[in-house]
Parts: structure tokens; sequence; C-alpha cells
């Protein structure tokens, strides 16, 4: 079955692929800053930090070197530490706990 998507050209389904990704970077940034990286990986398997790799990881594809800082920094919109330092909560043990759990599954399928 053909999606909708399948019928539009390369340059527009990639300007459309870019707007939801805005739009979720706004989401978590603006809209629900008080949701943690901790329990984004726990419940997605992906935090806004993998978000911010997935991007460096797309400008070296393309030839253009950027730091993790610098990748950190064009995601947050601001240096991490900072944005660390005003939303991100400690985590509970049974997040930790869901956290290492994960891993270890991730670790065992990989």
């Amino acid at each position: 079955m053909m999606s909708r998507m399948d019928e539009i050209d390369a340059a527009t389904r990639t300007e459309i692929e870019a707007a939801a990704f805005r739009r979720l970077q706004k989401h978590l940034m603006e809209e629900r800053p008080d949701v943690q990286n901790i329990d984004l990986m726990n419940l997605g398997g992906f935090c806004r930090n993998c978000l911010s790799r997935w991007m460096q990881e797309a400008a070296a594809e393309r030839g253009l070197e950027m730091t993790k800082d610098e990748a950190r920094e064009a995601y947050y919109g601001m240096p991490y530490d900072q944005w660390r330092d005003t939303h991100q909560t400690e985590a509970t043990e049974a997040t930790r706990a869901a956290f290492d759990a994960a891993q270890k599954h991730e670790a065992s399928e990989g």
C-alpha cells in the first residue's frame, strides 16, 4: 500500500520530516522540559542527547564536523550543562534500576 508520502518529491519530504523534527524538539524543550531524559530512555529508548547525537552524525555524513558539545548546544538551544542545571532532576532508584535493566536487555540483544 502506497502512502501519500511516497508520492511527494524528495525535497518536500525532507522539509516535512525536518518540520516534524523541529516540532518534536520544541515539544521536548519548551512544552515538556519536565520530562527527564532517563524517562525518555526508559520508555522510548532515546532521549534529547540521542537526538543531538543523531544531528552530529547527520552533519558528519555531510562532511560537516560537529563536536558532541556543539551538537548538544544546537539541539538544546543552550550549553547542555545550563539546560541540565535548570531542568534535570535527580533520578529515583526505581528509575535508575529501570534504566540499568533496559541497558542490559539492549546489550544482550545487540
